[in-house]
Protein backbone atom coordinates (compact mmCIF):
# COMPACT_ATOMS: atom_id res chain seq x y z
CA UNK A 1 0.00 0.00 0.00
CA UNK A 2 1.57 3.45 -0.86
CA UNK A 3 2.29 6.05 1.88
CA UNK A 4 0.55 8.31 0.48
CA UNK A 5 -2.92 6.01 1.13
CA UNK A 6 -1.99 5.02 4.80
CA UNK A 7 -1.38 8.99 5.82
CA UNK A 8 -4.88 8.72 4.55
CA UNK A 9 -6.04 6.08 6.53
CA UNK A 10 -4.38 7.46 9.24
CA UNK A 11 -5.72 10.85 9.05
CA UNK A 12 -9.31 9.34 8.50
CA UNK A 13 -8.89 7.36 11.71
CA UNK A 14 -7.73 10.17 14.06
CA UNK A 15 -10.82 12.36 12.64
CA UNK A 16 -12.94 9.55 13.60
CA UNK A 17 -12.03 9.82 16.73
CA UNK A 18 -12.10 12.92 17.66
CA UNK A 19 -14.79 14.58 19.81
CA UNK A 20 -15.91 16.88 17.32
CA UNK A 21 -18.69 19.54 18.30
CA UNK A 22 -21.78 18.53 15.91
CA UNK A 23 -24.41 19.63 18.31
CA UNK A 24 -23.40 22.91 18.74
CA UNK A 25 -26.63 25.32 18.53
CA UNK A 26 -26.74 28.92 17.72
CA UNK A 27 -29.60 29.75 16.51
CA UNK A 28 -28.61 33.31 16.08
CA UNK A 29 -26.50 31.81 13.61
CA UNK A 30 -28.62 29.70 11.39
CA UNK A 31 -27.83 28.97 7.51
CA UNK A 32 -24.66 31.25 7.65
CA UNK A 33 -23.12 30.90 3.99
CA UNK A 34 -19.57 29.67 4.55
CA UNK A 35 -17.46 32.18 5.84
CA UNK A 36 -14.11 32.29 8.12
CA UNK A 37 -15.85 31.46 11.37
CA UNK A 38 -17.66 28.68 9.65
CA UNK A 39 -15.82 27.46 6.68
CA UNK A 40 -18.85 24.82 5.09
CA UNK A 41 -21.42 27.25 6.64
CA UNK A 42 -24.12 26.47 9.58
CA UNK A 43 -27.41 24.43 8.95
CA UNK A 44 -31.29 24.97 10.18
CA UNK A 45 -30.01 25.06 13.75
CA UNK A 46 -27.19 27.21 13.56
CA UNK A 47 -24.64 23.71 13.88
CA UNK A 48 -21.02 24.16 12.30
CA UNK A 49 -21.58 21.90 9.23
CA UNK A 50 -17.40 21.57 8.64
CA UNK A 51 -17.48 20.19 12.62
CA UNK A 52 -20.55 17.50 11.46
CA UNK A 53 -18.57 16.30 8.15
CA UNK A 54 -16.13 15.79 9.87
CA UNK A 55 -18.20 13.71 12.97
CA UNK A 56 -19.77 11.85 10.21
CA UNK A 57 -16.80 10.33 9.46
CA UNK A 58 -17.21 8.09 12.84
CA UNK A 59 -20.33 7.07 11.63
CA UNK A 60 -20.42 7.05 7.73
CA UNK A 61 -17.04 4.60 7.61
CA UNK A 62 -17.01 3.63 11.32
CA UNK A 63 -20.21 2.12 11.24
CA UNK A 64 -20.09 1.04 7.41
CA UNK A 65 -16.05 -0.78 8.72
CA UNK A 66 -17.83 -2.64 12.16
CA UNK A 67 -20.98 -3.37 9.26
CA UNK A 68 -18.50 -5.07 6.59
CA UNK A 69 -16.71 -6.57 9.36
CA UNK A 70 -19.07 -8.76 10.81
CA UNK A 71 -20.12 -9.53 6.95
CA UNK A 72 -17.00 -10.74 6.55
CA UNK A 73 -16.62 -12.68 9.11
CA UNK A 74 -20.31 -14.77 8.89
CA UNK A 75 -19.72 -14.40 4.66
CA UNK A 76 -16.36 -16.49 5.11
CA UNK A 77 -17.70 -18.90 7.87
CA UNK A 78 -20.29 -20.08 5.79
CA UNK A 79 -18.46 -19.69 2.74
CA UNK A 80 -15.55 -22.50 4.51
CA UNK A 81 -18.24 -24.84 5.55
CA UNK A 82 -19.93 -25.33 2.72
CA UNK A 83 -16.82 -25.19 0.44
CA UNK A 84 -15.53 -28.37 2.84
CA UNK A 85 -19.02 -29.98 2.83
CA UNK A 86 -20.33 -29.47 -0.46
CA UNK A 87 -23.03 -32.51 -0.37
CA UNK A 88 -24.26 -31.36 3.06
CA UNK A 89 -27.82 -30.35 3.05
CA UNK A 90 -27.18 -27.43 4.98
CA UNK A 91 -24.16 -26.15 2.64
CA UNK A 92 -26.73 -26.55 -0.37
CA UNK A 93 -28.97 -24.34 1.14
CA UNK A 94 -26.64 -21.68 2.22
CA UNK A 95 -25.51 -21.95 -1.39
CA UNK A 96 -28.62 -21.54 -2.55
CA UNK A 97 -29.88 -18.13 -0.16
CA UNK A 98 -26.72 -16.88 -1.21
CA UNK A 99 -27.34 -17.01 -5.14
CA UNK A 100 -30.27 -15.27 -4.19
CA UNK A 101 -29.14 -12.34 -2.34
CA UNK A 102 -26.32 -11.87 -4.86
CA UNK A 103 -28.68 -11.77 -7.47
CA UNK A 104 -30.83 -9.07 -5.77
CA UNK A 105 -29.51 -5.24 -5.53
CA UNK A 106 -27.77 -5.17 -2.53
CA UNK A 107 -30.19 -1.52 -1.22
CA UNK A 108 -33.44 -3.16 -1.90
CA UNK A 109 -32.47 -6.20 0.38
CA UNK A 110 -31.56 -3.46 2.80
CA UNK A 111 -35.05 -1.70 2.57
CA UNK A 112 -36.83 -4.69 2.77
CA UNK A 113 -34.82 -5.86 6.17
CA UNK A 114 -35.18 -2.64 7.54
CA UNK A 115 -38.88 -2.14 7.15
CA UNK A 116 -39.26 -4.97 8.76
CA UNK A 117 -37.19 -4.11 11.37
CA UNK A 118 -37.74 -0.96 11.90
CA UNK A 119 -35.51 2.43 11.52
CA UNK A 120 -32.28 2.83 13.64
CA UNK A 121 -28.86 2.00 13.58
CA UNK A 122 -29.44 -1.29 14.99
CA UNK A 123 -32.06 -2.33 11.79
CA UNK A 124 -29.67 -0.67 9.98
CA UNK A 125 -26.52 -2.02 10.44
CA UNK A 126 -27.97 -5.62 10.48
CA UNK A 127 -29.80 -4.88 7.30
CA UNK A 128 -26.34 -4.29 5.69
CA UNK A 129 -24.94 -7.70 6.91
CA UNK A 130 -27.71 -9.58 6.20
CA UNK A 131 -27.02 -8.59 2.50
CA UNK A 132 -23.34 -7.67 2.84
CA UNK A 133 -21.98 -11.71 3.74
CA UNK A 134 -23.18 -13.24 0.37
CA UNK A 135 -20.59 -12.45 -1.89
CA UNK A 136 -17.98 -13.49 0.70
CA UNK A 137 -20.10 -16.74 1.31
CA UNK A 138 -19.57 -17.02 -2.55
CA UNK A 139 -15.63 -16.61 -3.01
CA UNK A 140 -14.74 -18.13 0.35
CA UNK A 141 -16.82 -21.46 -1.10
CA UNK A 142 -15.35 -21.62 -4.44
CA UNK A 143 -11.74 -20.81 -2.80
CA UNK A 144 -12.29 -23.78 -0.42
CA UNK A 145 -13.54 -25.90 -3.09
CA UNK A 146 -9.95 -25.11 -5.07
CA UNK A 147 -7.83 -25.87 -2.13
CA UNK A 148 -9.16 -28.52 -0.27
CA UNK A 149 -7.83 -31.16 -2.79
CA UNK A 150 -4.33 -29.85 -2.77
CA UNK A 151 -1.66 -32.26 -1.64
CA UNK A 152 -0.60 -30.34 1.60
CA UNK A 153 -4.56 -30.13 3.15
CA UNK A 154 -4.63 -33.65 2.12
CA UNK A 155 -1.47 -34.09 4.46
CA UNK A 156 -3.08 -32.46 7.50
CA UNK A 157 -6.03 -34.58 7.06
CA UNK A 158 -4.05 -37.79 7.03
CA UNK A 159 -1.61 -36.42 9.78
CA UNK A 160 -5.05 -36.51 11.87
CA UNK A 161 -5.96 -32.83 12.06
CA UNK A 162 -9.58 -32.08 12.73
CA UNK A 163 -11.76 -29.81 9.93
CA UNK A 164 -11.71 -27.20 12.18
CA UNK A 165 -8.11 -27.38 12.46
CA UNK A 166 -7.62 -28.00 8.97
CA UNK A 167 -9.99 -24.85 7.69
CA UNK A 168 -8.52 -22.39 10.38
CA UNK A 169 -4.75 -23.05 10.03
CA UNK A 170 -4.20 -24.31 6.47
CA UNK A 171 -7.47 -23.17 4.28
CA UNK A 172 -8.33 -19.99 5.62
CA UNK A 173 -4.63 -18.44 5.50
CA UNK A 174 -4.94 -19.79 1.44
CA UNK A 175 -8.09 -17.80 0.63
CA UNK A 176 -7.60 -14.98 3.49
CA UNK A 177 -5.71 -12.63 0.80
CA UNK A 178 -8.16 -12.88 -2.70
CA UNK A 179 -10.86 -12.21 0.21
CA UNK A 180 -8.86 -8.78 1.44
CA UNK A 181 -8.91 -7.75 -2.17
CA UNK A 182 -12.39 -7.34 -2.40
CA UNK A 183 -12.69 -5.94 1.22
CA UNK A 184 -12.21 -2.13 0.22
CA UNK A 185 -14.21 -2.45 -2.60
CA UNK A 186 -17.84 -3.96 -0.44
CA UNK A 187 -16.38 -1.47 1.72
CA UNK A 188 -17.81 1.26 -0.36
CA UNK A 189 -20.86 -0.23 -0.78
CA UNK A 190 -21.33 -0.78 2.52
CA UNK A 191 -20.93 3.07 3.29
CA UNK A 192 -23.60 3.98 0.57
CA UNK A 193 -25.65 1.50 1.50
CA UNK A 194 -25.95 2.86 4.81
CA UNK A 195 -25.91 6.70 3.32
CA UNK A 196 -29.13 5.28 1.08
CA UNK A 197 -30.89 3.99 4.48
CA UNK A 198 -30.36 6.74 6.40
CA UNK A 199 -31.36 9.34 3.47
CA UNK A 200 -34.48 7.48 3.51
CA UNK A 201 -35.18 7.11 7.12
CA UNK A 202 -34.09 4.03 7.42
CA UNK A 203 -30.91 4.06 9.16
CA UNK A 204 -29.28 6.53 11.17
CA UNK A 205 -31.77 9.15 12.63
CA UNK A 206 -31.03 12.74 13.30
CA UNK A 207 -29.64 14.59 14.76
CA UNK A 208 -26.54 12.04 14.43
CA UNK A 209 -23.90 13.37 12.00
CA UNK A 210 -24.14 10.52 9.36
CA UNK A 211 -23.68 12.10 5.87
CA UNK A 212 -26.55 10.18 4.59
CA UNK A 213 -29.11 11.63 7.12
CA UNK A 214 -27.32 14.84 6.79
CA UNK A 215 -28.09 14.91 2.99
CA UNK A 216 -31.63 13.81 4.05
CA UNK A 217 -31.67 16.92 6.39
CA UNK A 218 -30.32 19.53 3.88
CA UNK A 219 -32.35 18.62 1.01
CA UNK A 220 -35.71 20.92 2.64
CA UNK A 221 -32.44 23.85 2.18
CA UNK A 222 -31.30 22.98 -0.88
CA UNK A 223 -31.90 26.16 -2.88
CA UNK A 224 -31.75 28.36 0.15
CA UNK A 225 -28.36 26.85 1.59
CA UNK A 226 -26.81 24.54 -1.01
CA UNK A 227 -23.99 23.63 1.31
CA UNK A 228 -25.99 21.70 3.61
CA UNK A 229 -26.51 18.82 0.52
CA UNK A 230 -23.17 19.67 -1.35
CA UNK A 231 -20.49 18.92 1.48
CA UNK A 232 -21.78 15.74 2.67
CA UNK A 233 -22.45 14.58 -0.84
CA UNK A 234 -18.57 15.80 -1.45
CA UNK A 235 -17.49 13.73 1.81
CA UNK A 236 -19.68 10.48 0.43
CA UNK A 237 -18.62 10.84 -2.78
CA UNK A 238 -14.70 11.12 -1.54
CA UNK A 239 -14.57 8.55 0.71
CA UNK A 240 -16.36 5.95 -1.79
CA UNK A 241 -13.63 7.12 -4.60
CA UNK A 242 -10.84 6.41 -2.54
CA UNK A 243 -11.90 3.25 -1.43
CA UNK A 244 -12.58 2.13 -4.87
CA UNK A 245 -8.96 3.29 -5.94
CA UNK A 246 -7.38 1.67 -2.81
CA UNK A 247 -9.18 -1.80 -3.90
CA UNK A 248 -7.77 -1.35 -7.85
CA UNK A 249 -4.41 -0.49 -5.96
CA UNK A 250 -4.90 -3.72 -3.67
CA UNK A 251 -6.33 -6.28 -6.89
CA UNK A 252 -2.93 -4.65 -8.69
CA UNK A 253 -0.74 -5.56 -5.95
CA UNK A 254 -2.71 -9.31 -5.28
CA UNK A 255 -2.07 -10.15 -9.37
CA UNK A 256 1.62 -9.23 -9.49
CA UNK A 257 2.78 -11.26 -6.89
Amino acid sequence: MKPTVLAALVVLAVIGVVDWPTEAVDFADRLAPPSSAHPLGTDQLGRDVLARVLGGVRYSLGLGLLALAVAVAVGTASGLASGWWPRHPLARGTQALVDVLVALPALLVGLVVAAVLGSGLTAALFAIVATGWAPFARQAHRLTVAVRGEDWVLAATALGAGPARVLGHHVLPAVASPLLASVAARFAGTVLTLAGLSFLGLGVQPPTPEWGAMLAEGRTYVFVAPWLVVAPAAALVASTVALGWIAQTRRTCCATR
